[in-house]
């Protein structure tokens, strides 16, 4: 079979102006007294049942054009056909074309982009540093790195993972040893490049997981960083789940001449989820309105969203005395105690998961029955990507939002 990296032309190169990215590390953070402007009439919605559309490939995993051992992993996970994100890319990706892909959560755009990588490295497995995949959140970036350790089992290829929360001086050993694909967040990405232990310029492949977010104005600096140090580079896939319009000049920078790939619109408003607002009368309790909703039944597994580290740690230890399981994921929590939280959940220890936005992507939990705003998400986009935790695979879900 074909290398089919082999003499590939480099992407259009993009500016290497280094920026401070002082202030800007901690996962985009923005100032907490910055209220929403939204209008509340965004969180009102009825659902409108949908039934789930079934993409049938020509094709079996078997017929794709990969390397026995590839398929063979692939099968071994149970994977039978590819999803229509990985049917629709797979070629141009073989092919070393740029791309950006769009579709919704729990689609397979994790499969879609490491399938490619992971057939390159079969071919040419002395390849150090191929790929480097930058993704908004600890939590994703776990499963990324997951995902392709469970894909390659067996054919002696390496990852490494490196986030924030862990120690870095570890990140600086691990890293004397090389990778095949590095994933990482951006903030601990950059640390280890400005310790000199970690070169942007050596890999050939650049991967923007949740595109979105990256390029949006929290994470836009270290981004230009990185993409700058990376202006050599062959090939540049883009996914996510929604589109910014307002973004695609900064898009057309970074990709060239690239393939497009929209299994949804970028901008799906979420149809099947029940979506309303909460309104507390002159003198109601918030706190209390919020805990007789949470011992109702149907309440059965809740992601709860606040807009602060601090809010959400009030939160959960309120919840928590009232007898009310809780657990949290925010940024001054460990990374181990972020997993320990997100694994009791999904587990059912505990029915309500308190977060900020970390939790608004990269959590891969099927069985979300309700959504709930604390305050006012900031952004629509924000609010978009939170209530999509909830009404998937077909199912109906319920969003609701405290405004005041």
């Amino acid at each position: 079979m074909r290398n089919t990296y082999h003499g590939r032309r480099k992407s259009k190169p993009t500016s290497n102006k280094r920026h401070s990215s002082n202030g800007n590390r901690n996962s985009g953070r923005r100032r907490a007294n910055n209220k929403s402007q939204l209008d509340p009439a965004l969180f009102i919605k009825k659902a409108v049942p949908v039934e789930e559309t079934v993409y049938h490939p020509d094709r079996t995993i078997e017929q794709l054009p990969l390397s026995h051992r590839l398929i063979s992993r692939l099968t071994k996970k149970g994977f039978k056909k590819p999803t229509e994100i990985q049917d629709k890319t797979l070629e141009a990706l073989l092919d070393g074309r740029d791309l950006m892909g769009i579709a919704q959560t729990g689609t397979g755009k994790t499969g879609a982009f490491l399938m490619p990588i992971i057939e390159e490295l079969i071919h040419n497995p002395r390849e150090k540093e191929l790929a480097l995949v930058v993704v908004p959140t600890r939590e994703l970036a776990l499963q990324v790195n997951e995902e392709f350790r469970s894909m390659t089992q067996g054919l002696k290829l390496f990852s490494s993972c490196f986030i924030g929360g862990t120690s870095i001086n570890k990140d600086i050993h691990n890293l004397r040893r090389s990778s095949h694909i590095v994933i990482g967040t951006p903030g601990r990405l950059l640390d280890l490049s400005e310790r000199g232990a970690l070169k942007f310029y050596h890999f050939r492949i650049l991967v923007l997981d949740e595109f979105d977010r990256m390029l949006d104005m929290g994470f836009a600096r270290d981004m230009d960083r990185i993409i700058g140090d990376m202006s050599d580079r062959e090939q540049t896939m883009l996914f996510s789940a929604t589109l910014d319009k307002s973004q695609e000049r900064r898009i057309s920078e970074i990709l060239h001449d690239p393939v497009h790939v929209k299994v949804s619109t970028g901008d799906t408003p979420h149809d099947q989820i029940e979506q309303d607002v909460i309104r507390l009368e002159q003198g109601e309790d918030k706190f209390r309105k919020l805990c007789d909703m949470l011992h109702q039944q149907e309440f059965s597994k809740v992601l709860l969203f606040d807009e602060t580290k601090h809010r959400v740690n009030r939160l959960c230890q309120q919840l928590n005395k009232r007898g009310i399981k809780s657990a949290q994921i925010q940024g001054n929590k460990s990374q181990n105690a972020r997993q320990a939280a997100l694994k009791s959940f999904k587990e059912g220890k505990i029915r309500v998961l308190v977060a900020t936005d970390v939790a608004a992507r990269g959590i891969d939990v099927h069985d979300i029955s309700h959504v709930i705003n604390y305050q006012m998400p900031r952004t629509y986009d924000s609010y978009i990507h939170r209530i999509g935790r909830t009404g998937r695979a077909g199912r109906t879900g319920k969003a609701f939002t405290f405004v005041s």
